[in-house]
């Protein structure tokens, strides 16, 4: 993995030249092996990398690499899978190669094929050419949005990078704050595409492409979107035979998938936390390989948030290597401050401090894992898409007095009450009910009671605070995102299917992904999501909802092909996700920073939030009264990112 920046400009060469060194430096994390830098007055052009050397070791695969004619320079981050197939039709062209880098197989590509060339290449990516023929810059995405590109784009001038910190080190882009961001930040726990907490700076949208010349600045898409009509028809017109044969061609793909994405000129494992996806990715790659596959996972002391004991049961049953760490409460809570700085804009997932905690036991062993990131969007995995699912049948079927009725009696029900009853009741529940974070979900619920929409539903099960309260929080009411669009784009698809969509649009491009990739590159990791791979992408778009959700239970498809791998005791357990005890650690050893940071007289200053509607938010939390730790954490992290960035 890599780090990429660049710049074009008509009037600011000299300023912008001078930034480019520090702005590279910037991102020598996610490169520590190698830096380079082009330049060109004359056109106005800068490209600066750093260099994870996976592919290719030597200095062949330096960057920015040029073509033979030195008219046309790329920088890129990522990896294309099928760059031996796509080499060889090249070569077949007339090209020739001077290295055994798929950089050179991208850059030649785009000689041959032009923007076109997008559509060849299998992998995760984003890069930068600058064509001189033409005298244009070319941006590109890959289409799940995997890896990050951040630009800003003013007065004729453009600025790129993998990171906003690499936009932030040109001393001449103004650091303006986006209020509407920070509305969408605290209702969503991250930003949504293309927008960041900065004015002029965006995300180039998976999926698109930018050009940038003198005259014209434009952006599209290269990846075409299904359609409703693609979108997990009615068997058996999605996939051919039955659920056996589902499952065959489902195991045909993913081995093909894990196989292409083993190739590695360094070491490589895989991430395991013991569930459904982590256990298939780690399975058949222990299958495919010729030694055992070096798997990792980290435990915590509190054993509802551990599957650290069930990570290592997995890998004793498939014989991979494996190497856990168990980390304390001290170790996690010693990563908090670094939050700021990896994510470099505010980001609220706490899940965020195992991802990197991981990653760090991980690269200190090998520079490339596969992970199992991306099951859930694709084969149903969360429970609230089939929650929402019942709820909006089960509430367009109740008399609207009859739902009035249930959530007045049901407000009056405390938290700590109900949190208490489900602890007593758990253990007779099935696996699907059951939550280690109930008292959260049943606020949840007792909003949703005013709601019979699947829209509705759904924004209430993915978002911290509810519009209004956002609205009395920040002043703003939360303004129209993707969210909404992606929802507005399928009101004919099938319910599971809207959802998933949904999610593979917004949080998996925005808040899982990004989590993964700041994570592991903050730690000098590259992490690859065999699951994300577009052949299972287009595979999975066409499995029936009946294979995907069966008997309560989601990733039907992806449990009858774990189970040919491993027994299903080792995987049939309630959902635990990268969960850490934030809830409890703001009672206790998050208190003082807690307490800080939201200081009433502190946000005063600052002028942006309703100061009496977060001190009743704090204070209901710490009492036990109310349980708010997502709420707060985001609210924690706004702080601490403003206070190292503004």
């Amino acid at each position: 993995m890599c780090g990429v920046v660049g710049f074009f400009t008509q009037k600011h060469f000299e300023s912008f030249h001078r930034s480019l060194p520090g702005a590279t430096a910037s991102l020598a994390h996610r490169g520590p092996d190698d830096f380079g830098i082009y330049a060109d007055a004359s056109a106005g052009v800068g490209l600066g990398h750093r260099r994870l050397s996976i592919l290719d070791l030597s200095p062949s695969g330096h960057q920015p690499m040029a073509s033979d004619d030195s008219k046309v320079s790329i920088v890129f981050n990522g990896e294309v899978y099928n760059f031996k197939v796509l080499r060889k039709e090249l070569e077949k062209a007339g090209h020739q190669f001077r290295s055994d880098s798929d950089t050179e197989v991208i850059l030649k590509a785009y000689l041959e094929w032009g923007t076109a060339c997008l559509g060849r290449f299998i992998g995760m990516f984003a890069l930068a050419i600058w064509d001189g023929r033409s005298r244009r810059l070319f941006l590109a995405r890959d289409q799940m949005g995997i890896k990050p590109l951040y630009y800003y784009y003013h007065d004729g001038s453009l600025i790129f990078a993998s990171e906003l910190k690499g936009i932030l080190a040109f001393r001449e882009i103004p650091k303006a704050l986006d209020t509407g961001a920070v509305s969408l930040f605290l209702h969503y726990q991250y930003i949504p595409s293309p927008r960041t907490i900065y004015q002029h700076i965006f995300k180039l949208l998976p999926g698109h492409f930018l050009i940038c010349d003198s005259e014209t600045f434009s952006i599209r898409p290269w990846a075409e979107t299904p359609n409703a009509s693609s979108r997990r028809p009615s068997f058996p017109s999605g996939i051919s035979g039955g659920e056996s044969a589902c499952l065959d061609q489902l195991q045909e793909i993913l081995t093909r998938v894990i196989s292409d994405q083993m190739v590695s000129d360094v070491p490589l494992g895989a991430l395991l936390s013991g569930g459904i996806d982590s256990s298939l990715v780690a399975a058949i790659m222990q299958q495919v390989g010729s030694r055992p596959v070096r798997t990792f996972s980290i435990g915590f002391g509190e054993s509802e948030f551990n599957e650290a004991p069930w990570a290592a049961r997995v890998a004793s049953c498939l014989g991979t290597s494996h190497t856990e760490l168990y980390v304390t409460s001290k170790d996690a809570l010693s990563a908090i401050p670094r939050l700021p700085e990896i994510y470099d804009e505010p980001f609220a997932d706490a899940s965020a401090i195992p991802s990197f905690l991981v990653s760090q036991l991980t690269r200190s062993h090998v520079t490339v894992a596969l992970s199992g990131d991306g099951g859930d969007e694709q084969f149903c995995g969360y429970t609230r898409y089939w929650a929402t699912r019942a709820m909006a049948s089960g509430f367009q079927r109740l008399p609207e007095s009859l739902r009035a009725w249930l959530y007045k009696t049901l407000s009056r029900v405390p938290a700590a009450f109900a949190g208490n009853l489900y602890n007593r009741l758990q253990f007779v529940l099935p696996s699907a009910f059951r939550s280690a974070n109930f008292p959260d979900k049943w606020q949840k619920l007792i909003a949703q009671m005013n709601h019979a929409d699947l829209q509705s539903l759904y924004r209430i099960s993915v978002c911290l605070w509810d519009r209004e309260r956002i609205e009395r929080l920040t002043g703003r009411f939360p303004e129209s995102s993707r969210f909404e669009q992606a929802f507005d784009r399928t009101m004919d698809w099938p319910d599971l299917s809207r959802l998933m969509w949904v999610d593979q649009q917004t949080y998996l491009t925005d808040a899982m992904l990004v989590k993964v990739d700041r994570a592991s590159m903050a730690a000098g990791l590259e992490i690859r999501v065999p699951l994300l791979d577009q052949r299972v992408v287009e595979f999975a778009s066409k499995i029936p909802e009946d294979f995907l959700f069966q008997g309560g239970k989601g990733k039907h498809i992806l449990r009858g092909l774990l189970s040919r791998y491993i027994p299903a005791a080792l995987f049939e357990r309630p959902k635990m996700g990268f969960a850490i005890p934030v809830s409890r650690w703001l009672r206790g050893e998050l208190k003082p920073m807690l307490l800080d940071y939201l200081d009433e007289g502190r946000l005063k200053r600052e002028g942006l939030f309703d100061t009496s509607l977060v001190a009743a938010t704090v204070s209901d939390h710490l009492s036990g009264r109310a349980n708010h730790p997502h709420r707060l954490w985001a609210l924690l992290m706004w702080e601490m990112w403003r206070e190292k960035w503004l």
